[in-house]
């Protein structure tokens, strides 16, 4: 990684969830002092147990929904990165109203209290729900479509907002558009749990995983080191070119839900043989889905020097390791 966060004041809001436990634990071990806001709503506190005994790292029980909580955990900081959000297309159109509230509301008291607080610089996390109907592929950051879905609205809106405050104010703000991220800490449990911990749980348990559709979907699933690295070179850049824009996050790579499924039943055979002999089940397509999903990442290579340290593959064999140990703990 050519730029890292260190020897700085850095708040993670949402940091008790997937990605955001794994930015604090990069950012610990670069020697920085870390405070996490989280209300805990979809973070788990085993994700954060590890480090509640450091000496650099603050956790604030809050919400970003209450603007207070924001100003106290921004007070001092030198970066943000914003990673507070409810997730989940579903989520979005059974509890329409929550999703605002959270994505949209707690977003911009989060921009509030960075610019009164006079923080250097925030990094978000944006979505590629943002392209929507948009049929081109791969994406590419200046062409999007509708929305598809009340999560995809709020999203968008995060973009909208963010582009404001940055030429109203001279914030500097950067939003990356996660594509699919996995990885160590997934939660498999839950309604709205992504594919990939869902698809390994219920290979561990010799149960057919359901795949929407046929399995010809396809997305850019993005392994959680190579997130880690775009929120750094963000947070770091220094090219007035590569700030207050939106980013692909992703491999530039793109799997379709049968080779997904084959991958990972290839990498659980070392643990157990059975598995290779479970197949999918498959159901209809789910609504809000997009059927594609492939990202250019041209834009962060050429302005940020990004360069994907794990494709799907290697990814993927990481993440196995870390589910089979999670499952044989529980």
């Amino acid at each position: 990684m050519s730029r890292i966060i260190e020897n700085s004041n850095v708040l993670v809001s949402g940091g008790a969830g997937f990605i955001g436990s794994n930015l604090v634990e990069a950012l610990l071990g670069q020697n920085n002092k870390v405070v996490v806001l989280d209300n805990f709503a979809t973070g788990k506190r085993e994700n954060i147990e590890p480090f509640l005994s450091d000496k650099n790292f603050t956790l604030i029980e809050g919400d970003i929904r209450n603007l207070e909580d924001c100003k106290r955990a921004v007070e001092g900081m030198e970066y943000v990165l914003h990673q507070a959000a409810l997730g989940s297309v579903p989520r979005s159109i059974n509890d329409p109203i929550t999703s605002n509230d959270v994505n949209v509301s707690g977003f911009l008291n989060m921009l509030v209290a960075v610019r009164d607080a006079g923080v250097k610089r925030m990094v978000y996390a944006a979505s590629s729900s943002t392209y929507g109907d948009h049929p081109g592929l791969p994406k590419l950051e200046e062409k999007i479509g509708k929305p598809l879905s009340p999560y995809a609205v709020t999203k968008y809106v995060n973009e909208l907002y963010a582009d404001v405050f940055a030429k109203t104010y001279g914030m500097e703000i950067i939003g990356l558009r996660y594509f699919n991220v996995f990885g160590k800490r997934q939660d498999p449990f839950g309604a709205y749990a992504a594919v990939i911990p869902l698809f390994v749980k219920a290979l561990i348990n010799h149960e057919s995983p359901m795949v929407n559709g046929d399995g010809t979907h396809s997305r850019d699933f993005t392994y959680i080191d190579n997130v880690v690295q775009m929120n750094q070179l963000a947070a770091t850049t220094k090219n007035p070119d590569a700030i207050n824009t939106v980013y692909n996050t992703a491999q530039g790579q793109n799997t379709n839900l049968n080779e997904l499924i084959t991958a990972l039943k290839e990498n659980l055979h070392q643990f157990d043989a059975e598995i290779s002999t479970v197949d999918p089940t498959y159901r209809e397509e789910r609504q809000g889905d997009v059927k594609h999903s492939l990202a250019d990442i041209s834009k962060a290579q050429n302005l940020m020097d990004y360069q994907p340290t794990h494709n799907v593959e290697q990814g993927i064999k990481e993440a196995i390791e870390w589910y089979w140990n999670y499952f044989n703990k529980k």
